[in-house]
């Protein structure tokens, strides 16, 4: 069977698979835009963008401690890359880069290193930001990954092996939102390209030939089997837009915002397409109850085909669709219902969600288990069984012992 690998850092790695049905659009990847024109004008040869982004790219190295199976406790160490964002020290990768930190350490390519703070990351989305206590860094130049065409140049810059650090690689886009989902069940839509990505290169940047980040890349087809090796320039990266809004407010706000509609979908089968006579779409199999599609009036069952002047052509396109939507923003679904067309407009609402969640979620397991053990202690000087507490004050000596016991 062939699966899609995240290029975990050296160490770790996880596998995806290519599904069809589309997890739940409760708080889609989020995104924004660049007004930045592409031009002849602004392309860079390979030397030049190298050198215009190399010290904007890290290294990333974590330990992490961990239990064999035979109980015995170890602390190990994995790598990965990066990219600087601003100035003052925040730097983008991927979530599953640091996922399971106990400690992250970043390095730069004047060869600095800076002991990293975890400030947030969203796991459906692949991504985390950190923040380095350094400052006048230069950071990347975000571009417009909605620009993006087949066959368009692309180059890498990363940490290949976590070992053979800031190397340049090449290639040009393969195809654009394919559909993966993770080992978790969120599904993306991602950027496949041919440019050369292996372990360690997960978390850096991919920039179009102007010098601007369009991807993170993330990702590396494989298979489980025996031909693994065999299977070469087939990797992906996460488009930018998508994620933009989302790194914004875990900067900013301290949690992640995204738009939600509240409904869950399958891609149209072609059996389905033709019985009812349409080409493409995202059939809804789930409506949440006052979410923004239950309160427009979509239905379970219900096509949805377009929305606004974008055409529906699986589900990974609806996620795409609504992630670069502003919250508040009202578009137009289309919509086959029953052998007729509807439009209907729907507000898109917004969801927020702890940019911490495990670490939060670990303390709350740990407060909870130390409540536990505070109600299984013995109360003042009596144990479980209502018995005085042998060796506390109440009792001092043998005498007192026997007077307990005995009445004398």
């Amino acid at each position: 069977m062939k699966t899609v690998q995240l290029k975990k850092p050296a160490a770790i790695k996880k596998l995806l698979s290519i599904v069809l049905l589309c997890s739940l659009i409760f708080g889609v990847t989020v995104i924004g835009t660049s007004n930045t024109e592409y031009t002849s004008f602004d392309e860079l040869s390979p030397a030049d963008l190298y050198e215009e982004n190399v010290n904007s790219t890290v290294g990333i190295t974590i330990s992490a401690k961990t239990t064999s199976r035979y109980g015995y406790g170890y602390t190990y160490e994995a790598s990965g890359s990066g990219f600087i964002i601003s100035d003052d020290g925040y730097v983008l990768t991927n979530y599953h880069v640091i996922s399971g930190y106990d400690k992250v350490t970043v390095a730069t390519y004047d060869q600095e290193t800076y002991d990293a703070a975890v400030i947030g990351y969203d796991e459906s989305s692949d991504i985390a930001v950190l923040k380095i206590d350094a400052g006048n860094l230069k950071p990347v130049t975000l571009g417009d990954s909605g620009k993006l065409r087949v066959g368009d140049t692309v180059y890498a810059i990363g940490n290949p092996l976590g070992e053979l650090t800031f190397s340049l690689t090449r290639g040009i886009v393969s195809a654009l939102s394919r559909n993966i989902s993770t080992e978790s069940g969120s599904s993306m839509g991602l950027i496949q390209t041919d440019c050369a990505i292996n372990s360690g290169n997960s978390g850096g940047a991919l920039f179009n030939t102007s010098g601007e980040v369009i991807g993170i890349t993330n990702a590396k087809f494989s298979s489980s089997g025996s031909m693994e090796a065999e299977i070469d320039n087939i990797g992906f990266a996460i488009p930018i837009n998508s994620v933009k809004r989302i790194v914004t407010s875990i900067i900013e706000n301290g949690y992640v915002l995204k738009p939600y509609i509240g409904i869950a979908v399958s891609p149209l089968s072609e059996e389905s397409a033709g019985i009812i006579g349409i080409k493409s779409g995202a059939v809804v199999q789930d409506v949440t109850a006052d979410a923004p599609a239950d309160k427009a009036g979509i239905k379970v069952n219900d096509v949805i085909t377009k929305v606004d002047d974008k055409v529906i052509r699986d589900s990974t396109d609806l996620v795409q669709v609504i992630a670069d939507t502003d919250p508040g923003e009202i578009v137009t679904f289309s919509i086959y219902r029953q052998g007729k067309e509807l439009t209907l407009p729907v507000e898109v609402g917004s969801k927020t969600e702890s940019a911490l969640k495990n670490e939060e979620a670990a303390a709350d397991a740990e407060e909870s288990e130390t409540q536990q053990e505070q109600q299984n202690q013995p109360n003042g000087s009596e144990n479980q069984q209502g018995m005085p507490n042998w060796g506390s004050d109440e009792f001092g000596n043998f005498e007192d012992f026997f007077k307990y016991f005995f009445g004398y």
